[in-house]
């Protein structure tokens, strides 16, 4: 897809920014990204995950020491009780272990549609499309949604993309709205896509009607 490659080039770089050494360690990571950078999360997950790693390890953390440490991510008295409950499902029903199909990863507290697609996409190399505030922007500006909702706008991507563009089109939409395609004000005339987007050729149009 035409896009996808003009995008590659613009962003050749685009990948997952959060850091971590294990699945679990990158669903509590996500789960802390939520109104927050990944920056600020990978500056707190490298002090905190170096205290505990594991469900087991948070279940035993006081719920006090673990909104201490994230307390910078904002939200952080609604995450570490999400992260607390979480834990302990991973625990009790999974083993420990994060699971790897959407069904059983909405299960999990503060895990929705999005969280579980990063991890099917990043954690398991499962074909998924997370679909966050830059995502959902994006699809609609460029013409490749006009759905309500995330899940509306997820389905559609998917129609859109390959399965095997799905991985690539998540962290390549991001990187767009991040670096480009802001929501107050986007950079159309630097846009390494401005050809194929939707508003960009609106814009054209009108201008050439004048």
């Amino acid at each position: 897809m035409e896009l996808i490659e003009e995008l590659k080039r613009a962003y050749p770089d685009a990948t997952c920014e959060l850091e971590y050494n294990t699945e679990f360690e990158l669903l509590i990571s996500v789960i802390l990204s939520a109104q927050c950078t990944d920056k600020r999360v990978n500056a707190v997950t490298k002090e905190m995950f170096k205290v505990a790693n594991t469900p087991e390890q948070f279940c035993e953390m006081p719920i006090e020491e673990l909104e201490e440490h994230i307390k910078s991510c904002g939200l952080y008295k609604n995450k570490a009780a999400n992260i607390k409950s979480c834990c302990r499902d991973l625990v009790d029903k999974f083993g420990g272990r994060v699971p790897d199909t959407m069904e059983q990863l909405i299960t999990l507290a503060g895990v929705g549609r999005k969280t579980a697609n990063v991890m099917l996409s990043v954690a398991f190399g499962k074909p998924a499309i997370a679909v966050d505030t830059h995502v959902f922007r994006v699809a609609h500006r460029i013409g490749l949604s006009s759905g309500k909702t995330p899940n509306d706008v997820e389905r559609d991507l998917n129609k859109a993309f390959r399965e095997e563009d799905y991985r690539d089109a998540h962290f390549l939409l991001i990187r767009h709205g991040r670096d480009c395609c802001h929501a107050r004000k986007p950079d159309c005339e630097i846009c390494p896509i401005k050809t194929l987007c939707a508003t960009g050729i609106n814009d054209a149009e009108v201008a050439a009607n004048r």
